[in-house]
């Protein structure tokens, strides 16, 4: 008898919390989230040097962020560097680093720990594509967009988010994909790393929650292509639902969920919907809306990043 009123009690708590959740995301959807205060706040973004990162960088920088920019590209680096100076921040620490390897993801996390202090918003931003078929794109290749794109993200969680937990306070940023929620034709590896990057952040946020770790927040990024040049040649036949995104269109919403705290930005809304109507439709019927959107064909005209001469 005891057990079954304990049963009764456990279910009743359970549906009053849910309740109150649903209604808290309901008033949240009408009145704006409030945001918080980064100014001071050490903020590591990988991939600065350019596209994505440089502009996420300069937006952290207005903020009154310490910023600290990772990227291979030195010189693309320190340009970044200095229009972060240039729109008001006032310190700014460059450090060039290969995020796809894994020990010197480590020695430039040990040089940023003793020169800058303990990172407290960690953006995992850097990628690359291949454009290729899964039987057109060479090994190596598959391998490096792994390495870039979803390893590099467990190398520098094991470098920072031990400090963020004794300090109970931290924020953890994955870039993902829409290619991170839908396999895309002429993507296989991309889509992968991506699936990969989104599912372990997602495990790690789940971690965290489990371990009753409320200063630990998470932000998982899923936008469909931006206009950085990263998927130069790419086209869209429904620019209304699916358009190329505006690169500072997707950083202010990237970083405005980022200050509201938000769990998962999908970019654009209409992602929402399909993820939606993935759940349930029968496949032949996701793969019709899929060939009529003209989604199997926008890699099609890929030409991808133009290397500088």
């Amino acid at each position: 008898m005891s057990s079954n009123l304990k049963s009764a009690k456990e279910f009743l708590v359970f549906l009053g919390k849910s309740l109150l959740s649903i209604l808290e995301s309901m008033i949240l959807a009408i009145i704006p989230r409030p945001r918080k205060n980064v100014a001071g706040e050490i903020v590591l973004i990988t991939g600065a040097g350019s596209g994505l990162g440089r502009l996420l960088a300069l937006q952290f920088a207005r903020l009154g962020s310490v910023l600290v920019l990772w990227d291979v590209n030195k010189e693309g680096n320190e340009e970044t560097c200095q229009m972060a100076l240039n729109a008001g921040a006032t310190k700014v620490h460059a450090y060039t680093c290969d995020c796809s390897q894994r020990e010197e993801v480590y020695r430039v996390a040990d040089q940023v720990k003793k020169e800058v202090g303990d990172v407290s918003i960690l953006i995992n931003n850097a990628g690359i594509v291949t454009g290729k078929t899964f039987l057109e794109c060479p090994d190596e290749h598959m391998e490096k967009s792994f390495d870039v794109n979803f390893k590099a993200h467990l190398w520098t969680y094991k470098a920072f988010l031990p400090a963020m937990i004794a300090n109970n306070h931290g924020h953890l940023v994955c870039i993902s994909s829409s290619a991170g929620l839908v396999g895309v034709n002429g993507l296989a590896d991309y889509c992968a790393s991506k699936f990969a990057a989104f599912g372990f952040a997602e495990s790690v946020f789940i971690e965290t929650f489990a371990q009753n770790q409320e200063g630990i927040k998470t932000t998982i990024v899923c936008p469909f292509f931006i206009k950085t040049g990263m998927f130069e040649g790419c086209a869209t036949r429904c620019p209304t639902l699916l358009p190329i995104l505006e690169p500072e269109y997707a950083v202010r919403k990237i970083v405005d969920a980022i200050l509201q705290e938000r769990v998962y930005l999908y970019m654009p809304k209409f992602l929402y919907f399909m993820m939606f109507l993935k759940s349930f439709l029968p496949i032949k019927t996701g793969l019709l809306i899929c060939d009529y959107m003209g989604i199997f064909h926008v890699m099609d005209g890929f030409t991808g990043q133009k290397k500088k001469a």
